[in-house]
């Protein structure tokens, strides 16, 4: 597994500029992004993750791992609706699932060329997939291709991350946490990650 280049030195210019920020990279000392560096791997990982809790999307991935490779779209496509579902899928991940497999299988999805792409290409490359909405797309921009300014303004845990470490009374809507968050350009995140470090010091690895 890979990790940023740039990590040190964004947490350098963070903590400068942010008391809070600083006293969250010096909690997590040592906490870093990483990556497994499965383009597929990391998208069926966020679309099984979909909406339930952690606990439960590592227990369908650790049966969906016995059914196939699942760095190997072709081998999940070769997997039945059923099966599938058995492995604790829905009938609509199931449907995702499959879609996002023949993307990669017939090379509508390329790997080599979605890290060439920049991060508004790749969202919208990714979105094309069923299942696959911004939200989806970002954690691969974080998770796979470790693209540096990423601010995730509609996931929940940073929204209460954001609030519950810069005393907001009410959790912040999208359109504000967008506003919020420019503070912290070029290394968006970088402070993402350790937001939800104030959450769960538990890393997620997609």
């Amino acid at each position: 597994m890979s990790t940023p280049d740039y990590w040190l030195g964004a947490c350098t210019a963070l903590a400068a500029d942010d008391a809070v920020m600083a006293g969250l990279i010096r909690q997590f000392d040592g906490s870093m992004l990483r990556t497994r560096g499965e383009p597929f791997e990391t998208l069926l990982r966020a679309i099984v993750g979909q909406q339930i809790s952690l606990a439960a999307a590592d227990a369908i991935w650790g049966r969906l791992s016995a059914l196939a490779p699942l760095k190997d779209p072709v081998s999940v496509l070769a997997l039945t609706p059923e099966a599938l579902r058995q492995a604790g899928l829905s009938q609509r991940k199931v449907e995702y699932t499959r879609d996002l497999a023949l993307h990669f299988a017939d090379g509508h999805l390329d790997a080599a060329h979605l890290a060439r792409l920049d991060d508004e290409d790749v969202i919208a490359a990714l979105t094309a997939v069923r299942g696959i909405g911004r939200w989806t797309a970002e954690m691969f921009l974080i998770f796979n291709l470790l693209r540096p300014d990423v601010w995730p303004v509609d996931d929940i845990g940073l929204q209460k991350a954001v609030a519950r470490c810069y005393g907001h009374e009410a959790v912040p809507k999208p359109a504000e946490l967008k506003r919020l968050g420019d503070v912290w350009r070029p290394w968006r995140t970088v402070a993402t990650w350790y937001l939800w470090r104030s959450l769960d010091p538990v890393e997620v690895l997609y």
